[in-house]
């Protein structure tokens, strides 16, 4: 099979519904044949939408996964404001924790991350448009935070994002320690340790 893009062209705006079957063909593909198993013409087949269409929205199946792994985590890590830094760092995490903790969403991202590592061009989409979106996501809380005047002193909002995900990554891809809710809880005490308990 040959991933590469064909030069894009112009043509009609990405249809949401053809969008959306093709980014959850893309999921439900690496779950079944894993990542090396994945390619465009079986998105194309299985969600009845053109290759050539594929390639016009996405440079790769890296990319189509890529999206797909960011539209899953927009939808299932929520971003409410429950009114106090820790209780929303709670909820982030748990949903951000949980949703890792799924096979096939933990399979796709460490492929994802490993093949960022080998080709520059889509480690820096990978950067940009997922690490930067979560991290992004975070910010959101962490400037709410703030403003309430909420946020403990004494770390930077850069470097809770930091700790947060380099802990996530590091049970992700080094370890086979789950990010579950007790980690969740550990990590709410260290990062908001005035107000844990509430």
């Amino acid at each position: 099979m040959n991933d590469k893009p064909t030069s894009a062209r112009p043509g009609r705006k990405r249809s949401e519904d053809s969008r959306l079957a093709i980014l959850t063909t893309a999921f439900e593909l690496t779950a079944e044949l894993g990542y090396p198993g994945l390619t465009i013409e079986g998105i194309a087949s299985r969600s009845g939408v053109g290759k050539q269409t594929i390639y016009r929205w996405w440079p790769s199946k890296a990319d189509v996964l890529l999206d797909a792994l960011a539209a899953k985590a927009d939808l299932y890590v929520p971003l409410d404001d429950h009114g106090s830094y820790a209780t929303d760092l709670r909820a982030f995490l748990n949903a951000t924790f949980v949703l890792g903790r799924d096979d096939a969403v933990a399979a796709a991202l460490r492929s994802l991350m490993a093949h960022a590592q080998v080709d520059t061009e889509f480690g820096t989409r990978w950067r940009t448009e997922f690490l930067q979106r979560r991290r992004d996501a975070l910010g959101l809380i962490l400037e709410r935070a703030a403003a309430r005047g909420d946020l403990p002193a004494g770390l930077s909002p850069g470097t809770v994002t930091d700790l947060v995900f380099g802990v996530l990554w590091y049970r992700l891809l080094a370890t086979d320690h789950p990010a579950d809710e007790e980690l969740a809880e550990e990590l709410v005490t260290a990062l908001a340790p005035d107000s844990s308990l509430r």
